[in-house]
């Protein structure tokens, strides 16, 4: 019953986080110079005072845009809702336009943030549960070969290159993993496509044939991903069996005429793995943000690139949006992590906290 109201109070909690993550940012975007507002009028002032321009600013002239900044500031500030008090634009984004999916994007004013933010879904989600998948069947193996391997041969290798691979930038890896693999330079091999998700079929292609066209463009990415992700990982499983092994239940149960494998397998393993279920529930959130850089680099047309492009161009309807979704799977995640705390170690008591 305790553990019950624990998730209880916690599921309780998630709704003020969630305002107090969403209301800061929001007043952010509120309060920081250089919004949508200014990037009109900048554009405006780029073209020559050509565009859109307020019916009182006709008949002003080529020049009229900047006799009528103030006033035309003024109109669009109430297209956009910035001229009502901040409270009550939270209130229409949050509720009445839910959380701003139903807002039209400042970039592109025919489609929705909900529009835009779907179209990248399934890429992201198809890149970070690849990704995802790919860290924990390397991790958890790697990290318990090397526990029980300590000191040996294998543990000093794996460790040499798993700091290697962890010392990299993820950037300068997917740049130089396209310039060996992709035909950037001379000598490089042309195995992997340049970037994007897909080839350009004849015809309608297979099941079997899409899958296999989507793995070769995803396989560097997939691996850029998994080389910045897999050290902390890999390590966290590695020592957090360690200490298992080396508690004193484990060394009762060998005592009792368990052997050394039983005692690893049946008793130490599972309480190991309860660190790493910290890491579970936060990396739902990881699944729909994408990677900005990754992305970026190989072109791949997720979340985290329309973030990005969003934050750049000071598009915020889509930004918070993308920020609310994010936050949303998030919370949702450390919840997540709270019910595999009681899975993998019904002994945590939950009741005092």
């Amino acid at each position: 019953m305790d553990r019950i109201s624990y998730l209880v109070r916690r599921l309780l909690l998630v709704i003020p986080t969630f305002i107090g993550i969403t209301l800061v940012c929001f007043s952010l975007t509120r309060f920081l110079p250089g919004g949508p507002v200014e990037m009109r009028l900048l554009r405006m002032r780029g073209q020559g005072g050509g565009g859109e321009v307020s019916a009182s600013a006709a008949g002003s002239g080529a020049g009229g845009v900047s006799s009528v900044t103030d006033e035309y500031r003024r109109e669009l500030e109430a297209q956009y809702g910035f001229d009502k008090p901040i409270y009550e634009q939270y209130w229409n984004w949050l509720v009445v336009n839910r959380m701003g999916m139903k807002l039209p994007s400042y970039e592109y004013p025919n489609k929705t943030s909900w529009q835009l933010i779907k179209s990248r879904i399934p890429v992201s989600v198809w890149f970070g549960a690849a990704s995802f998948l790919l860290t924990y069947l390397i991790c958890i193996p790697l990290g318990i070969a090397k526990a029980l391997r300590h000191r040996q041969l294998f543990d000093a290798t794996s460790s040499i290159i798993v700091f290697i691979a962890y010392a990299i930038p993820s950037f300068a890896l997917a740049m130089a993993l396209k310039m060996l693999f992709c035909g950037s330079l001379d000598w490089a091999w042309d195995v992997f496509p340049l970037g994007g998700l897909s080839s350009d079929f004849d015809a309608v292609p297979t099941t079997w044939q899409w899958f296999c066209d989507r793995a070769w463009h995803m396989a560097l990415p997939i691996a850029c991903y998994v080389a910045g992700s897999f050290a902390m990982l890999t390590l966290l499983m590695k020592n957090s069996l360690l200490d298992q092994i080396s508690a004193d239940y484990v060394r009762t149960v060998i005592a009792k005429g368990a052997t050394r494998r039983r005692a690893i397998w049946c008793h130490a393993f599972r309480n190991a793995l309860v660190p790493i279920a910290t890491g579970f529930g936060p990396m739902i959130g990881v699944l729909f943000a994408g990677s900005i850089i990754i992305e970026s680099i190989f072109e791949i047309p997720g979340m985290g690139l329309l973030s990005w492009n969003a934050l750049i161009g000071r598009d915020y309807s889509v930004f918070l949006a993308l920020l609310a979704l994010t936050a949303s799977f998030q919370l949702v995640g450390n919840l997540i992590s709270d019910v595999l705390y009681m899975v993998i170690d019904p002994r945590i008591d939950f009741s005092k906290k």
